[in-house]
């Protein structure tokens, strides 16, 4: 036996993963195929999210309540600073059925929130082009999370405790045999006991039948423009927003560098999560038509934006067919662990994601409250996953 645990994949989850584990136990494996955080990985562009105030279920409160602490602990415990809380504002038509479900999820979590109305957003936040019926949910624990610094202060973290870490070691394949379970990469194998498998949009290549059936690896783009004046958009100016209705839907964060804002449609918007079978091919290049659709979007919410494209990039991710993720058991008698399926966003519960997934995988710890995530939600069966992981 090489180890207790090995962990494939060391993007946003992966990483998180293997350090809180890095924590639990001193037998502990991560397997990167590039390097951690790369550019090519769904770690790319800068910045996430991050707020308490999410639109949906409201069993992910719990997760994003852990995920806050955590962050601040991986900050703590690296002197890196990769949390900047700047509040968040989510806009929309007011009494419209986003906004109604948005409130309705804050009250039954507690979430901390207040109402502006079209008046109140103009005078604070006048960066923002209003319609006549707008009002937006303020959400003053939000803020933008550092990716790349996260990832790499994470793994750091796990190898200062102790986790074996190795890069350029693409896996080719995970089987379970009854002396545990055998990673591959090219002529080398290890066997460990237990595997979470966290390698976002190529996991569908170590998944059995069943999973590979309801998952799908998608485009994501993103997209920054230059400020007329820096100072209005900066993280103390200009908190981090989406925007959300029926014909158009934005979101973004501050100018980290004090000029350029990251303004991207979302993922409801034609063009932005698009799918990709190879995730060593996501095309790069905007289409006219993502072009055009962000560019008209930016152009109508902000008047102080340039409104031309300075810089776009896109990156994979794995998406569900109910875009909820993957986290648990392959079954109740496996030994390979999912992490993965974020569906676009899991960066912002990426420590919590990480906690969760170490702990249950090393058996220190099951939580409750889960089974909306758990992969077990999708019928089938099937032991063995073969592929290669990035």
């Amino acid at each position: 036996m090489d180890a207790r645990l090995a962990v494939i994949g060391l993007g946003s989850i992966g990483s998180m993963a293997l350090w809180q584990a890095s924590r639990l136990s001193d037998s502990v494996v991560g397997f990167e195929a590039a390097t951690p955080a790369h550019g090519r990985s769904a770690v790319g562009g800068d910045t996430r999210l991050f707020r308490m105030i999410y639109f949906g279920k409201p069993e992910y409160y719990p997760i994003m309540e852990r995920s806050r602490g955590l962050w601040a602990e991986l900050e703590a415990e690296t002197g890196q600073e990769i949390f900047t809380r700047t509040g968040g504002l989510t806009i929309g038509t007011a009494n419209s059925g986003f906004i109604n479900s948005l409130l309705e999820t804050a009250r039954i979590t507690g979430a901390e929130h207040r109402v502006l109305d079209r008046e109140e957003i103009a005078e604070r936040y006048p960066q923002h082009n209003l319609r006549p019926d707008d009002c937006a949910v303020h959400d003053p624990h939000a803020g933008f999370l550092r990716t790349d610094r996260a990832v790499s202060a994470a793994v750091a973290a796990a190898r200062a405790n102790g986790a074996t870490v190795l890069q350029n070691t693409p896996v080719d394949s995970i089987t379970e045999t009854e002396d545990g379970v055998v990673v591959t990469s090219g002529d080398r194998s290890w066997t460990f006991e237990k595997v979470i498998v966290a390698s976002g949009g190529w996991s569908r290549r170590l998944m059995p039948d069943h999973l590979k059936a309801v998952t799908e690896t998608h485009r994501l783009v993103l997209t920054w423009f230059v400020a007329q004046d820096g100072t209005q958009f900066s993280p103390e100016n200009f908190p981090v927003f989406s925007r959300q209705y029926d014909d158009r839907s934005l979101y973004g964060a501050p100018a980290v560098d004090g000029v350029t804002v990251k303004a991207s449609v979302d993922a409801p918007m034609k063009g932005r999560a698009r799918a990709t079978p190879d995730p060593d091919s996501v095309p790069r290049e905007l289409t006219r038509e993502e072009i055009e659709k962000v560019t008209q979007t930016v152009t109508e919410f902000f008047p102080g934006l340039i409104p031309t494209i300075v810089r776009a990039d896109a990156f994979p991710d794995l998406f569900t067919e109910d875009r909820h993720p993957l986290i648990g058991w392959l079954d109740e008698n496996s030994r390979i662990y999912c992490a993965t399926g974020f569906s676009g966003k899991g960066f912002k519960m990426a420590t919590g994601y990480g906690h969760i997934a170490a702990h249950e995988a090393l058996g220190k710890q099951t939580f409750d409250g889960l089974d909306f995530v758990r992969p077990g939600r999708f019928s089938g069966g099937g032991r063995g996953c073969s592929g290669r992981s990035r």
